[in-house]
Parts: C-alpha cells; sequence; structure tokens
C-alpha cells in the first residue's frame, strides 16, 4: 500500500524537522536498557532524495507496545500538531492521528483551531522500542511510553516557566473527522470520542473513545471549537475543537499525563486506564515497557563486529512486531465487523490493523513461528471478521474492511499461520469462508467485494494480470490449508491445480505474462494491468510453480538472463522495469536464483542489505507496511525465507551474522557461519551434511544447529539439482 504524492510531502516535511541518524558505534553489550536500547525508531521516518525507489518507510517515531492497541507518536501525516494516541506504523497514505497532544509555555491565547499554526518539534532527544522523547522550540520537553492499552506522557516545562499548558484535540486527527465530544471532568481529568477519517481515500468511520489524567491539577481549563476559545467551558464537539489545561510550573516542572483508548465506549477506556496501567506512574510503565520489549526482542539473538547491521536488524525486527494491534479492551469487548458489541473468550485478545496484501508474504509467518498463540488469535480475528461481515477483508483498519490493495489475502494469512505453528483457532469456519469467498461470486465483506472478477476468473480463467496472480497464490494457500488443516484432499487438489490459472496469462510469443480482453482473450498491452509494478517484477509471483515457470521461458539459462536483468537496479519504482527492494511483489525475486544459480542469492541478497538500507532516517527503500518490510529484513539476516504460499519451508541463503539463537517455542535453533558478502560453501544440519537450498519447517521447529561453511568465491556445485 503506497502513495506517492503523500511520501513526497512528508519526505520534504521531515527533511526540515527530523536530523539524520549517525552511524552507531557504540558497544551494544553495554547498554543497561538491553536489546530495546538497538531499536532506533528514527529509522524508515523519512523518504530518500532523488527520483528512485519508493520513498518513505513511514514507520513512526513514538512509543509502542508489542502488538499493542495505542501508539504515542507524532504522525506522519501532521507532526506539526503534536503527539496522538493511534498509528499504523508504515502505511504509506494518512491515517488516525486521534486526540493530538501539545505542551508550551505560557498561557493559551488564541483557538488552536485544527493545530496547524504550531511549528515542528525541535528535536528528537532519543526514540527507542517503548519510549520516546522530543523538544520543542520553547524547550518543553515531552516524553512518551506505553503499556499494552495505556500509554503515558511526561511533560517537562523549562526552568524559567511559570506556567504551562497542554491541549488536546478532540475534534483534530491526521485526516478528517466528522464529529467529535470532549468533557473536562475535573482539573485533572477529562474524556470524549472521535469519529471519522478516511485511508488512502476509503472512508473508515470509526469511533474511538479516550480517557485521560494528569498528575496535578490545572488551573485554568477551557475548550475551542474552531475559532472560539472559552475558559472554564467544560465540554464541546465537532471539527476542529478541544480542550486546554493551564498549569502553574513555577515549582513543579513536570507533569505526567495518563491515556486510555476504546473502541467501545468511555466506560471501557476507563476501565481500560485503570487496569492496564494500575496506578504505575511514568518512571514504572517505562521500566516494565522495556522488560517487555527486551523478552519479545531477545527471541532473535544475534551476534556481528558490525554494530550497525546489529541496530539495523533489531529495528526491523521491532517493526515487525507493531501490528496486527489489541482491538479488544481489557474486558474482552470490541466492536465487531456487524457494528454490534462482542465478547473474546478468556484469555484471548482481538486484533485488528491487517495489511494482508503485504504481510501475507513474510510477516505472518514469522509471527507464527515465534508466537503461535498470538497468531492464532490474529486468525481467529479474521474468522470472527469474516463470520460479521460475510467474508474475508483485505485490509482491516479498526472494525472496517477499506478495500485497499487487491486480491484475496486473508486465506493465505491463515494457510501461512497454520502451516507455520498458530493452530488455536476455529479451522472449520476459517475454511468455509476461504471457500465462500473464491467460489461464490458477489461475495462482500461489509461492503467490499472479496474477490472482484471471480465470476470471469472462474469461467475463462483470466482476471487482470497482477490481480490474477494474487488469486492463484490465494487458491494453492487454500488448497494446502484444505489438505494440512482439514485432510480434505478433493479440495486441495481443486484449488491447487486452479492455481495454474497463472498459465493462461502466459503469451509464448513475448515470453511474458500478460492481461488477455475478456470478450475474445487477445492480448492486452504487455504493460497492462500490473498492481503497483510492472511485468518483470510480477513474472516471477508463482512461487509455488517455480519450476514449470523456468521451464516454460526456455529453461535455467533463460531464467537466469531474465533475473540478472532485473537486477540492473534494484531502486526501481512503481512502472520502472528493474527490480523494487521496497515493493512486495519484488519480495521473494532474489531467492528465485536457488532454482537458476544459487550462489547468486546470496550475492544478490547482500547487495540489497548494503545498498537499499541503512540505518539513516532514510534507510528503508519502501514502505514498511505493518511490519512487512520489517519480517523481510530479519528472514534475509537469517538466511531462511518462506517462499511458498501454506507451504512452511525455506529457501536459504548465505545469513548475514556469525552467530543467531532463534528462540522456538520447540526448542532453541542455533544458525552459525554466516559471513555477509561470503557464498555458501557448504552446510550442515544437526551435524549432517546438507545440500538442498530448500529447508522444511519441520526440520527446524524444535530447535537444532545449522553450520555454515562461506567461502568467498563461488562455489557453483553448492545446492545445483542435477
Amino acid at each position: 500500500m503506497k502513495n506517492k504524492f503523500t511520501a513526497f510531502l512528508i519526505m520534504a516535511t521531515f527533511s526540515i524537522s527530523c536530523s539524520s541518524i549517525s552511524k552507531i558505534e557504540t558497544d551494544i553489550s553495554s547498554d543497561s536498557n538491553g536489546i530495546s536500547s538497538l531499536v532506533d525508531t528514527r529509522m524508515g521516518t523519512v523518504g530518500k532524495p532523488g527520483p528512485n525507489g519508493l520513498a518513505s518507510g513511514f514507520t513512526f517515531l513514538g512509543a509502542t507496545y508489542p502488538f499493542g492497541m495505542i501508539q504515542l507518536t507524532p504522525s506522519h501525516f501532521s507532526p506539526n500538531r503534536g503527539i496522538v494516541v493511534n498509528q499504523i506504523s508504515g502505511g504509506g497514505c494518512p491515517n488516525m492521528g486521534n486526540f493530538p497532544l501539545l505542551a508550551f509555555s505560557g498561557k493559551l491565547n488564541s483557538s488552536p483551531n485544527d493545530m496547524t499554526q504550531y511549528p515542528f518539534y525541535k528535536e528528537i532527544l532519543k526514540s527507542e522500542a517503548g519510549y520516546m522523547s522530543l523538544k520543542y522550540n520553547d524547550d518543553v520537553i515531552c516524553e512518551t511510553t506505553v503499556s499494552k492499552r495505556s500509554g503515558v506522557y511526561r511533560i517537562s516545562f523549562p526552568k524559567t516557566s511559570n506556567e504551562g499548558t497542554v491541549i488536546v484535540g478532540s475534534g483534530v486527527c491526521s485526516t478528517s473527522l466528522s464529529n467529535s465530544l470532549i468533557k473536562i471532568t475535573s482539573p485533572t481529568t477529562c474524556e470524549g470520542y472521535a469519529e471519522g477519517g478516511d485511508m488512502c481515500g476509503y472512508q473508515t468511520d470509526y469511533r474511538v473513545y479516550y480517557v485521560a489524567e494528569f498528575s496535578q491539577p490545572a488551573v485554568t481549563t477551557g475548550t475551542w471549537y474552531e475559532h472560539d476559545l472559552k475558559s472554564n467551558r467544560q465540554t464541546i464537539g465537532g471539527k476542529n475543537s478541544g480542550a486546554f489545561f493551564t498549569f502553574d510550573t513555577s515549582s513543579n516542572k513536570s507533569i505526567e499525563y495518563k491515556v486510555a483508548i476504546s473502541y467501545v465506549s468511555i466506560e471501557n477506556a476507563r476501565e481500560n486506564l485503570k487496569k492496564d496501567n494500575a496506578e504505575r506512574n511514568f518512571d514504572k510503565v517505562l521500566a516494565d515497557t522495556r522488560k517487555v520489549w527486551n523478552a519479545n526482542l531477545g527471541k532473535i539473538k544475534v551476534s556481528n563486529d558490525n554494530p550497525d547491521r546489529v541496530k539495523q536488524f533489531y529495528t526491523h525486527f521491532y517493526h515487525a512486531l507493531i501490528h496486527p494491534s489489541v482491538f479488544s479492551d481489557v474486558n474482552g469487548e470490541y466492536l465487531g465487523a456487524d457494528w454490534r458489541i462482542h465478547k473474546t473468550s478468556d484469555g484471548r485478545d482481538y486484533y485488528s490493523v491487517f495489511s494482508g496484501w503485504d504481510t501475507y508474504r513474510t510477516q505472518c509467518q514469522l509471527l507464527a513461528m515465534l508466537y503461535p498463540d498470538e497468531s492464532s488469535d490474529m486468525v481467529q480475528s479474521l474468522v470472527d471478521f469474516a463470520s460479521q461481515s460475510g467474508g474475508y477483508g483485505r485490509w482491516i483498519l479498526a472494525n472496517i474492511e477499506t478495500g485497499i490493495m487487491h486480491g484475496d489475502p486473508s486465506p493465505i494469512i491463515i494457510s501461512n499461520t497454520y502451516a507455520y505453528g498458530g493452530r488455536n483457532f476455529d479451522i472449520k469456519t476459517a475454511y468455509e469462508y476461504m471457500k465462500k469467498g473464491a467460489l461464490e461470486p458477489g461475495t462482500f465483506s461489509q461492503n467490499v467485494v472479496v474477490r472482484p472478477g471471480l465470476e470471469n476468473y472462474i469461467e475463462k480463467g483470466i482476471e487482470n494480470a497482477s490481480l490474477c496472480l494474487e488469486y492463484t497464490s490465494s487458491d494453492y494457500a487454500i488448497g494446502q490449508f484444505a489438505n494440512q488443516a482439514l485432510g480434505n484432499k478433493k479440495d486441495a487438489d481443486f484449488f491447487i491445480n486452479r492455481a495454474a490459472n497463472w498459465k493462461n496469462l502466459y503469451d509464448p510469443s513475448t515470453r511474458w505474462l500478460r492481461s488477455r480482453n475478456n470478450h475474445d482473450l487477445s492480448w492486452k498491452h504487455p504493460d497492462a494491468d500490473w498492481r503497483e509494478a510492472t511485468k518483470e517484477n510480477y513474472f516471477w509471483m508463482v512461487p509455488y510453480d517455480i519450476c514449470t515457470l523456468i521451464d516454460t521461458i526456455g529453461g535455467k539459462s533463460a531464467a537466469e538472463k531474465r533475473l540478472d536483468s532485473l537486477f540492473v537496479r534494484i531502486d526501481a519504482g512503481y512502472d520502472d522495469h528493474f527490480f523494487a527492494a521496497g515493493n512486495e511483489p519484488d519480495f521473494q525475486v532474489p531467492w528465485i536464483y536457488n532454482w537458476v544459480k544459487p550462489y547468486k542469492t546470496s550475492s544478490i541478497i547482500s547487495r540489497i542489505l548494503k545498498e537499499a538500507y541503512d540505518s539513516s532516517a532514510s534507510g528503508l527503500p519502501g514502505n514498511d507496511d505493518c511490519g512487512t518490510m520489517g519480517a523481510w529484513y530479519v528472514f534475509a539476516s537469517i538466511g531462511l525465507y518462506p517462499m511458498i504460499p501454506g507451504v512452511a519451508g525455506f529457501s536459504i541463503n548465505m545469513p548475514q551474522f556469525s552467530e543467531i539463537k532463534i528462540e522456538l517455542p520447540g526448542g532453541e535453533l542455533n544458525i552459525n557461519g554466516g559471513v555477509d558478502g561470503n557464498y555458501i560453501d557448504s552446510l550442515t544440519i544437526n551435524g549432517e551434511l546438507y545440500s538442498s537450498t530448500w529447508i522444511e519447517w519441520d526440520r527446524l521447529n524444535k530447535g537444532g544447529n545449522i553450520v555454515y561453511k562461506s567461502t568467498e568465491t563461488p562455489n557453483e556445485r553448492f545446492g545445483v539439482s542435477d
């Protein structure tokens, strides 16, 4: 999911307000805060200069919790409006950004209106997993930290300040609202709601409730609506509205502000704050959250003599652990896709923020490997959403199917999750909605068609080129799920065979895949109907049938030449005919070399990691897309990549670190001998020589040892099948 225009704007604005990140030279083992301090959340927040590539990673600066409900951060899309309570990480379009908070010295003398007149923050002082500190132009410092369903700000006013003001925009967000309300309930508390919004041009009329409390009483309070500012008015609603609190800061320079949200009710937001925060102050919440992040990031431990690469690794791993986000409240209630209040079973969470077209390729596999319980809840959330809305969503935000992007990705997420170990969900119902979406034209998820053009796909075996390939991947995943989860060989054969519809796109006269006209099956222009990419990028998007694809174009030699021509550049944009390191359709392509010329796989991945990524604020080649790119970086770095929809296994490459320890539910997996820039000479698994470039997950899921022997010159025989 991308937005070129927005990416350009954010690149321009953030280049003013964010300095680039210097290279890390710190001894990483010496930081008392643990692995969480290795994360630098500035990476990916600024776009790359120049015409090439896909601009910003659109990751956010602020504090969040693993898969947490709340994100306290400056919004990408309205950074001058302050620090918001919710923000998608890596999404390339304006979204959410509710209840922005700004603090400054002195009194409030005029209405903030839409809060656009305030300057950018002056400086990011520190940003790591679970913590952010920034300074405004008047030297007010604002720190944020969070727990699962609540957050805490600490606002420090300068020594010269005798008065300080905090404003909260209830009728302001990063897009546009239809309604809002804020009520000051005491000199230390307020509550309210905001309703409306959009994402990538799709309406998202969710309602979010919030409650907040300050650590000391304000001396003056009031509200504003548009240009009307009034002290002592306690309640206000509508667009461009909010509340202000002015404090005596002559002696106490530091004020804490606790906040919690709910998508169900103010009462639930209040309960979230009470039980989730549990009367902890800022320092206690921060200490507890650091422990949680250290435990989660510590599931993968890497060793390397290059601290900069280690910092990049943990920052990308962190990005992969932000979404999906908990959507249910501490009492288990959540707003369903049918706009009714539902309740989870004991001990389970309901999740939202599913960027399906993106995350099915990398992130869901990583989460299932490391978090089988949480990933099972995530899948159950998708199943419940389908049950409440009529079908699976493609891009779910709050309780809304936005319809962003295309394809039918939820069945792939579910099949991948099952294959890699997340299996505690309603398998029967999950499959029912897979079949419904794949076999019944006109199936809707809320007001969005699950598979547009399905009737044509069923009758003629075609659809617009990239959409057709998405459907074939989903079909293959459904077939695998039918076989593995249900033992239904008849259905498995049907869907796996239907995945061969990709062949209907093959034009032997050009040896490329291309769209056909529906009325007579004649060929369209070669560049027609490729969503956010070109024919060169999408050509390889049949990972479930790579050998057939290679044979179809003339064998390994022809495939190698085609791959080589793609990798002339690795910074392509949407319309470029080269490899796009920052775009999902290309993510699996480097590993295609393992079917053609295996040593080139490690070579090109090392090049991508060195040339397309760095530790600067502009260090991502494209949108992170809710952890998709972060998970890609993790897999590329450990040398295991999940290629095939619904099939648990990995195409390999030379690991980027000499020692890797992965804490799996079944045991510890050790990967040793990686040397960045080198080639694989040989490898052993649990002491036995192994010569294939594909490793089944069943070999690794209970732990074990992979040991690589590297070479500086290519071993052209390794991994080559006769």
